[in-house]
This record gives structure tokens, C-alpha cells and sequence, in this order.
């Protein structure tokens, strides 16, 4: 699998890099609807074009906002990348079930997600972490951490993209 290092060890994350990602969602659990529509508001603003990728965006009069299709899935994308890099470690691969990774990867294939809206998606998690956790908290080292579980949860993802079977 694409999470594991070419000697079959597991993915490399570190203790301080678990403790970081740890400590930092434990703060931004409680306001995970919030900071996930954030997230969501953030790949659009550096991307619009994005919008137009999700069927319940297209043709939409409600603010992107207000939107509550929007909503749901910001929370439950942001809640997902959070979970899946807090059980990295542990785990030493993404945890994801398979049943959602072949499902996202499927999803993520059909609307041709490509490298370059995985790196505005990347740009705009840690924009929105950065954002949401108190400004003493943010350093490099927390920013490396989110980077590299994200940079995992992709690869597991883009292992998949292939056309739903």
C-alpha cells in the first residue's frame, strides 16, 4: 500500500509530531462545523473554480455560507483528514476504512482531481488549522505535522483513484 515506506515499515510520524497533531485537534474538536466550513470557504476563496466540482454548489442561490449541503460535508471532510492524522501513529498507515478510501478515491477520480487542487486543499488546511488554534500553538513543527498526515491521507487516497468498479 502506498502508505507503507519502501522497507515495509510503517509511515514515518514521529512521537512529536503525533503529540502535536494531538493536542491541536483536541482544541479544535469541539468546533469542528465551524473550522471545517472555514476550511471549505478557504479552498474556494484561492480556488472559485472549485466550487463548480460539487454537484450541490452548481446552480446553488444560497451562500456558499449558508449552504447547508456544504456544511455537512465540510464538517464530515475535516473531521475525517483530523481523525485520520491523530490515528496515524498508532496505526502507522491511514485508517480510513477501505470501503471510504475506495469511495473517495472513486469520487475524487470522476471529477478529476488532480495534484494542484490537492495542494490548494493542502494550503488551505493548514491556513484554517494555523487560524484556528490559539497563536502560541502554531510553529513550524505543527505546521510539518498536519503537512505530512495530510500528504498521507492523499496518497491513500490517490491510490484509489481509479473508476468506481
Amino acid at each position: 500500500m502506498a502508505n507503507n515506506s519502501v522497507s515495509g515499515e510503517a509511515v514515518s510520524f514521529s512521537e512529536e509530531q503525533e503529540a502535536l497533531v494531538l493536542k491541536s485537534w483536541a482544541i479544535m474538536k469541539k468546533d469542528s462545523a465551524s473550522i471545517g466550513l472555514r476550511f471549505f470557504l478557504k479552498i474556494f476563496e484561492v480556488a472559485p473554480s472549485a466550487s463548480q466540482m460539487f454537484s450541490f454548489l452548481r446552480n446553488s442561490d444560497v451562500s456558499l455560507e449558508k449552504n447547508p449541503k456544504l456544511k455537512t460535508h465540510a464538517m464530515s471532510v475535516f473531521v475525517m483528514t483530523c481523525e485520520a492524522a491523530a490515528q496515524l501513529r498508532k496505526a502507522g498507515k491511514v485508517t480510513v476504512r477501505d470501503t471510504t478510501l475506495k469511495r473517495l478515491g472513486a469520487t475524487h477520480f470522476k471529477y478529476g482531481v488532480g495534484d494542484a487542487h490537492f495542494e490548494v486543499t493542502r494550503f488551505a488546511l493548514l491556513e484554517t488549522i494555523k487560524e484556528a488554534v490559539p497563536a502560541d500553538m502554531w510553529s513550524p513543527a505543527l505546521k510539518s505535522a498536519w503537512g505530512e498526515a495530510f500528504d498521507q491521507l492523499v496518497a491513500a487516497i490517490k491510490q484509489e483513484m481509479k473508476p468506481a468498479a
